[in-house]
């Protein structure tokens, strides 16, 4: 079967191509670069790892509930078109908004990967490039992961959403080398790394708790390499060159935030396009979910040096303003020491299961020999 077959609408073009404008770079000064970034460097080379071996994809996963997502923080909860379901529809919405979510995931990792391709590409910087080359590995990595679970365990996928879309279009159209780092590192990283870690830390699905923890760890050092090159640049712009980019984030977040509806799934369950994006703005849920998912992007943009007065003004009108004070650098602490402490389990409890069945297989081998030893006494 072919991922066309699995999605829930055949996507417009199945090969995207969008035009890039603007020039490869080299650098022929192969002195040892900024300290800083060749050290996420190292980094980014000692964590590599092969997800074949690290996910447990022998875990099953019910295709309707693949998140454990509870009825509360289903849009349709609470309205007349949830009193008509069964509980074979509502596994049906489960099996859909798991889909999608992981669906957007996977499509904006592929975008990462390109981005970061494109960061090799164009940064004018030598350490710039080597690190941009190991996250367009671990992007790659991403991905693969993404779209196995979809294709293996829910068996569903959705086509990439028109915000998200739209996005991605205009980070790579733009000539700017910057604009790359701005638009994948800061913002669709930023929120893809809040939006992971909701689900890591709510869902009781080993799997997918599997999944995001371990491509958090990666996308922490993301966020980080983002952050670095950016501050470092952006502090010799001029104040015309640096409104440019705080549009470009204004522009980009509240299309990010636009993305977090997820209308199409409900349209799929027969309601009404206007109805379902009126349904997802009154809900609770999604509304919590959008503030939090800010809580990686504001103190990121904060941090590198973009903070106008239409910045701050755009950011208390969607109620994410405060969110600029958040600390940055204890969160994706968390998120590494997460993987580690999920890694340290799971090897602790595969060697018990060894010690186990090693003892047990001795223990069998001692009363088989029993009978033996004593018919060749007698």
């Amino acid at each position: 079967m072919t991922t066309e077959e699995l999605y829930t609408r055949a996507p417009d073009d199945m090969v995207w191509q969008v035009p890039t404008a603007g020039p490869a770079r080299f650098d022929w000064e192969y002195d040892d670069g900024r300290e800083r970034l060749l050290s996420l460097y190292q980094k980014g080379k000692d964590r590599q790892w092969d997800s074949e071996r690290r996910i447990d994809w022998g875990l099953e996963v019910d295709p309707y509930d693949p998140l454990g997502v509870p009825d509360e923080a289903m849009t349709l909860y609470g309205t007349r078109y949830w009193d008509k379901m069964t509980d074979r529809d509502k596994g049906e919405l489960r099996r859909h908004y798991g889909s999608w979510q992981f669906s957007q995931f996977l499509h904006g990792e592929q975008g990462a990967m390109v981005c970061a391709a494109r960061i090799v590409q164009s940064a004018p910087d030598l350490d710039a490039k080597f690190y941009s080359a190991t996250q367009t590995m671990d992007e790659a990595r991403h991905a693969e992961i993404y779209s196995r679970f979809l294709r293996e365990k829910i068996g569903m996928l959705y086509p990439v959403n028109d915000d998200l879309r739209s996005l991605l279009g205009d980070t790579l159209r733009d000539a700017r080398w910057d604009m790359p780092y701005l638009g994948m590192q800061v913002l669709i990283e930023g929120l893809a790394l809040a939006a992971f870690g909701m689900l890591r830390d709510t869902t009781d699905k080993p799997l997918p708790k599997q999944i995001l923890t371990y491509v958090m760890q990666d996308e922490a050092r993301h966020v980080a390499f983002g952050r670095m090159a950016l501050r470092d640049y952006y502090r010799q712009l001029g104040d015309a060159e640096l409104r440019e980019r705080e549009e470009f984030v204004i522009e980009g977040c509240h299309l990010m935030r636009n993305r977090l509806r997820g209308t199409e799934v409900l349209e799929n369950f027969g309601v009404p396009a206007a109805e379902a994006a009126e349904l997802s703005e009154r809900s609770g849920a999604v509304q919590l979910f959008r503030k939090l998912l800010f809580g990686r992007i504001v103190p990121c943009v904060k941090d590198i040096g973009l903070w106008g007065e239409r910045l701050q003004r755009a950011y208390a009108d969607m109620g994410v303003f405060e969110l600029g004070d958040s600390n940055l650098d204890l969160l994706m602490t968390q998120d590494e020491e997460l993987a580690e402490k999920l890694d340290a389990e799971r090897f602790a409890q595969e060697e018990a299961e060894r010690t186990a069945e090693v003892e047990e297989t001795i223990a069998q081998g001692a009363r088989r020999e029993g009978p033996r030893t004593e018919a060749a006494e007698s």
